[in-house]
């Protein structure tokens, strides 16, 4: 079997009905990814979105476990989970431990800049320029190396969107998926994301190595999902309507 399985069943015909379990591990600390309700206790975000969607089209239930993030490799290694989504980079030295599904999400460093901005549009038009990051991120290292940025350093991101927002700053650079989720969340007008990413990372949903059946499922599923605009209609309730570039 390529997934965990619920209680057993009465009868050969329950077993016939009843939807194979799949069980996930995630982190749900990781807004807009994954996260837990504090009210209902229910995990929400775009991961758990999509694979619930991926388990509705293959016949799955789903059984999500919160975990640790560096606890998920291991735990595929001990099947002990089925698969792990978890806006998980897919890198060559993660591939050694488990196999990875199509990209289902492209991420790494955007820039967001005023909406009525029409001079900066590319990566390039950054030099130069007074940019806003956040402290210690990966968005403050990446301005530091812009030639003759101006780099505004603040202690919480949504400082710097305000910043951007005020004209203080001439763009904002960080996290992608960040970006898209505040704006959108804080239905923030007044400010845009480029097309452009400085760099670009690709998130895989992981599967033990070897588990060659389940991974096909997951891909065939991922491929329904964005043929019938599924896939769409999650990201834009997480992210706004623009679409992966």
């Amino acid at each position: 079997m390529t997934a965990g399985c619920g209680s057993a069943p009465d009868s050969a015909d329950t077993q016939a009905t009843e939807p194979q379990v799949l069980r996930v591990g995630m982190d749900a600390s990781y807004p807009p990814f994954g996260l837990q309700n504090q009210e209902t206790k229910d995990y929400e975000g775009f991961d758990v979105d999509i694979i619930r969607a991926i388990a509705a089209e293959e016949g799955f239930a789903v059984e999500i476990s919160n975990r640790s993030f560096d606890g998920l490799i291991p735990a595929l290694q001990a099947r002990e989970i089925d698969v792990a989504i978890n806006d998980i980079t897919i890198t060559d030295d993660r591939r050694q431990s488990v196999d990875f599904s199509q990209p289902y999400y492209i991420a790494g460093l955007g820039v967001v800049v005023r909406a009525d901005n029409d001079t900066i549009r590319t990566a390039e038009d950054l030099q130069g320029k007074t940019l806003g990051v956040s402290i210690g991120s990966t968005g403050e290292e990446a301005a530091r190396k812009i030639p003759g940025a101006d780099v505004r350093v603040f202690n919480a991101i949504n400082e710097a969107f305000l910043e951007v927002q005020n004209g203080g700053v001439d763009a904002v650079v960080n996290d992608r998926p960040v970006n898209d989720y505040y704006i959108h969340t804080n239905q923030q007008t007044g400010v845009k994301v480029l097309p452009d990413r400085l760099t670009s990372e690709d998130y895989g949903i992981a599967v033990a190595k070897g588990n060659t059946e389940l991974l096909t499922k997951i891909n065939d599923a991922l491929k329904k999902l964005k043929d019938n605009g599924e896939y769409d209609k999650i990201f834009a309730k997480w992210f706004g309507e623009q679409k992966q570039q």
